[in-house]
């Protein structure tokens, strides 16, 4: 198995992947798949991909997007100022053919692409990207990044999202205060948002997966 960047020629793999994962998926709202349109803007130097192939075929890829300054931008979730809106690049879509999955190769993929993020002409200072709430997977993909809840927003007509961000200036802050949240009350989550904490991790409460909230101290 091997890991390289992907191209324009690479698309119809892409795509089939994608579809392949799709079809796999008992929840389908789990996943905001990408349209045609939506890789072409990325492989058309607005982001990048990168793939793992076994066999000489492509098995799982991760997208990272830059993205247009809109209304829906990330950034403003966060509170971002309108200057800082062009430092943040979205963790877009990261998929693994269901015959591939056991083999860490979504960790594998985040490490190689934030590699291949340095190279950009263009330098970054924020990652960020959405999750659905219950999620377990995809959010534990994204703490092991050490990537941080920062707020839990409305997005995508209608559907509830955590926004996960990390900043690459201070990737490894420090906490306290900790606290912890049921996975499925959103409610109390957000007052724990909007009081200034933001989601670290998970914590095993009475045996069911509850979410670790803290205070940053810088």
């Amino acid at each position: 198995m091997y890991m390289k960047r992907l191209y324009l020629e690479d698309l119809p793999e892409i795509e089939r992947v994608q579809q392949t994962v799709i079809d796999s998926l008992p929840e389908k709202n789990t996943l905001q798949p990408l349209s045609t349109e939506e890789f072409l803007f990325i492989l058309n130097h607005n982001g990048l991909i990168v793939g793992a192939f076994a066999e000489g075929e492509l098995v799982a890829f991760r997208a990272l997007l830059v993205p247009e300054i809109d209304e829906e931008h990330l950034g403003r979730d966060i509170g971002l100022s309108e200057g800082e809106l062009g430092n943040m690049i979205y963790q877009e879509i990261s998929a693994v053919a269901p015959d591939y999955r056991g083999n860490r190769l979504q960790q594998k993929l985040a490490q190689v692409v934030m590699e291949e993020l340095k190279k950009l002409e263009k330098k970054f200072r924020y990652v960020a990207c959405t999750v659905a709430p219950m999620n377990i997977p995809s959010l534990k993909d994204k703490f092991t990044q050490q990537m941080y809840i920062a707020a839990l927003k409305t997005k995508y007509d209608g559907l509830e999202r955590y926004i996960l961000v990390k900043d690459l200036e201070q990737p490894n802050p420090d906490y306290g205060n900790q606290i912890t949240a049921p996975i499925d009350d959103l409610q109390k989550q957000k007052e724990l948002l909007k009081e200034g904490y933001v989601g670290i991790g998970f914590q095993m409460v009475k045996g069911f997966h509850a979410l670790q909230f803290a205070k940053p101290l810088s």
